[in-house]
């Protein structure tokens, strides 16, 4: 194979295991709606039952828009996290609230097509843009059924991905040569300039900076966990918005592009959102495309057009005249709306989407001189190669040593689907990549392991994080061995992350010991305290199953309630870009035969672990974890770190949560 066919082959295996992941998940998909039920797709998240209809309307993109609200959970009840944000399909049904005689239950839901998009959610309110001509008439409860909403298969992001690596295959010109440098060890070109000083970097954030500003074609800013990456990357965008009008900058997902949008705001950059934000707040909506079309002073004019083109479209009667004006209404309409387009993205410095969001057609034509792309690390290939098309220069940034992308079909995880375009390049351009190294959220101790494991022990940590803890004398690690619990179960099929199975997990007597083991800690700290500095924390597992258990015991426990508000428990996932002062992780897993399923993703676990700043509380069962070599390291790291501590303080008594909580008294 010569360097000129390999790019292609190497895209036309892409495609293939895109086309078996696309398979796999749409598969699974309807396995779980199959197999779950309603009631279960609503504890998870997955659907609103019952819902009311507040209102439909056209938003300022001329879409027809449903709003609904779901009720309220009662005052002693959390509400239920969903899954609902801005992009996601949704099919509206209604079902029966009494299943028909003889029916099953399929047979009780009945879908209502088409299908609409997610266009706003905000806690129990959601806007859902339809399709014209969508019966929302339908929507209304009647006797005996009631209306619901839940996710449906994003069909929309697997065709955009094929779409992009089949232009990127037939791709010549700028697109052609950035594909043929990134599959090849071909050197980036480069401008030579001496260095830039920015005084409120450190060396390896002003290299980077500096990296990037000199790069022709690519650059990567690899940043591990509390290197301040978002900080180098905000002065790098800041930088080159020094040279260039306009910089295109996505992220995987919506909360990502969220992040980096508020820090570009907070600098004074004008960002342009296409799309909606996760977290809804006058200021994460005062730079969405939405509120600034709306607030434009032509928008009223072009309103009143749009409502006199919907009226005229009402009428039954069609004559030369309906036509001519329909026709001078519509050109009337799309010129102001071209106008005030071309208004928005002139003022704007920054246009900001999600990797799928920037095939919208409002950047039709549009090109850039430079793409970021933050959490790089995170995004399928084929999702990157969407916006490449638009940029002349592509600089990406994140941590390969953390979460990967969600990949749910094994075999296209075992052929490679997995692996990201800033690992290839990575490996194929190792003089493109800056190692953030100094790191400010971490004491060192918590830092130490997963510097040594996945950072080649390159990380350093700052003075003034260095020795950082909540109690003098503190141990900053401690892992509580569960050995004897003996109590993992297996429950809820199709629950997990877990890309290699269908089940999730949990262990009820670890979850029990996770909140002793806070309760008991937070004893030795202090309510006083504890309330008056606001220490917060995390309690991360795996396993959806084992979270779903610690909230249901965290809303029952009695000690714990003055400090809820405080409290998280998620899924890593859930917790990547996080921190809090202590994390307490719940491994789960405990058998005879060392089995420790998709634990063995240790970049979830380096996420789990760099959560912490002052404090890491580990419960697992060691006879179980340690037969895999990182837990068994991990393990001996911990008992060495016991050992230091005792031999540099000889009358330091037994720590805490290993006293009340170790093997003989469990």
């Amino acid at each position: 194979m010569n360097d000129t066919e390999s790019p292609i082959l190497e895209l036309q295996r892409q495609r293939m295991l895109l086309q078996m992941e696309y398979e796999e998940e749409r598969k699974t998909f309807q396995e779980k709606v199959d197999a779950i039920g309603m009631q279960r797709r609503v504890a998870r998240g997955d659907a609103w039952l019952p819902i009311s209809i507040s209102r439909s309307y056209y938003n300022s993109l001329n879409q027809l828009c449903v709003e609904v609200m779901r009720p309220a959970p009662p005052a002693d009840e959390e509400p239920i996290d969903h899954n609902f944000e801005f992009g996601r399909p949704v099919q509206f049904f209604r079902q029966a609230v009494t299943p028909l005689p003889g029916a099953d239950k399929s047979e009780s839901t009945v879908p209502i097509a088409p299908n609409g998009t997610v266009s706003f959610v905000d806690g129990d309110r959601m806007v859902v843009s339809v399709p014209d001509g969508f019966p929302v008439g339908d929507l209304i409860s009647s006797e005996g059924w009631q209306t619901g909403v839940q996710l449906s298969f994003d069909e929309t992001s697997y065709r955009l991905m094929f779409e992009a690596l089949e232009r990127t295959m037939r791709a010549k010109g700028r697109l052609g040569y950035l594909r043929d440098l990134f599959y090849s060890r071909q050197r980036a070109e480069t401008y030579t300039f001496p260095d830039m000083g920015f005084p409120y970097l450190n060396a390896t954030q002003e290299h980077a900076v500096n990296q990037v500003l000199r790069a022709k074609d690519v650059a990567i800013v690899h940043g591990p966990p509390g290197t301040g990456k978002t900080t180098t990357l905000v002065e790098a965008i800041y930088e080159t918005l020094r040279r260039e009008p306009q910089v295109l900058v996505c992220a995987q997902s919506n909360m990502a592009v969220d992040w980096i949008s508020e820090k570009l705001v907070d600098r004074g950059v004008n960002v342009l959102r296409i799309g909606n934000p996760i977290r809804v707040d006058d200021k994460m909506l005062a730079f969405t495309y939405e509120r600034r079309f709306e607030a434009h002073p032509d928008y009223p004019q072009l309103w009143a057009i749009r409502k006199g083109i919907r009226e005229l479209r009402s009428q039954k009667k069609r004559s030369d005249q309906w036509h001519q004006k329909m026709d001078r209404l519509k050109s009337r309409a799309t010129e102001i709306e071209i106008r005030i387009n071309q208004e928005l993205f002139a003022q704007a410095n920054v246009i900001a989407s999600t990797l799928v969001g920037s095939a919208n057609r409002l950047l039709d034509g549009m090109k850039f001189g430079t793409l970021f792309i933050d959490e790089a690390a995170q995004a399928l290939e084929a999702a990157c190669w969407i916006p490449i098309r638009r940029a002349t220069r592509v600089i990406l940034a994140g941590d390969h040593c953390q979460l990967p992308p969600t990949v749910k079909c094994y075999e296209a995880l075992k052929g490679g689907l997995g692996r990201t375009l800033m690992e290839r390049i990575c490996n194929h351009k190792p003089e493109v990549v800056t190692l953030l190294r100094m790191q400010y959220r971490m004491n060192e101790d918590i830092m130490r392991f997963s510097s040594d494991w996945f950072y080649h022990n390159q990380m350093v940590a700052a003075p003034q994080v260095r020795n950082r803890s909540i109690l003098d004398l503190d141990m900053p690690i401690t892992w509580i061995d569960t050995s004897l619990l003996q109590d993992e179960k297996e429950e809820m099929k199709n629950e997990s992350g877990d890309s290699s199975s269908l089940t999730s997990r949990f262990n009820a007597g670890e979850a029990r010991l996770t909140l002793l083991a806070l309760q008991a800690y937070f004893e030795l700290i202090g309510k006083t305290r504890l309330l008056d500095e606001r220490i917060d924390v995390g309690i991360i597992s795996p396993y959806r199953a084992q979270v779903q258990l610690l909230r249901q015991l965290l809303r029952k426990n009695e000690s714990l309630k003055p400090f809820r508000r405080s409290i998280s428990v998620n899924t890593v996932d859930g917790f990547q870009g996080q921190e809090r002062d202590i994390i307490v992780i719940s491994l789960v897993r405990s058998n005879d035969e060392g089995q420790i399923g998709f634990l063995r993703d240790l970049r979830r676990m380096n996420v789990a672990i760099t959560r912490a700043r002052m404090k890491l509380i580990i419960l697992g069962d060691r006879h179980t974890l340690c037969r895999h070599p990182f837990y068994r390291k991990l393990w001996q790291y911990v008992q060495a770190l016991k050992g230091t501590e005792c031999q540099e303080n000889s009358n330091l008594q037994k720590e805490p949560s290993n006293s009340v909580f170790g093997k003989g008294q469990l």
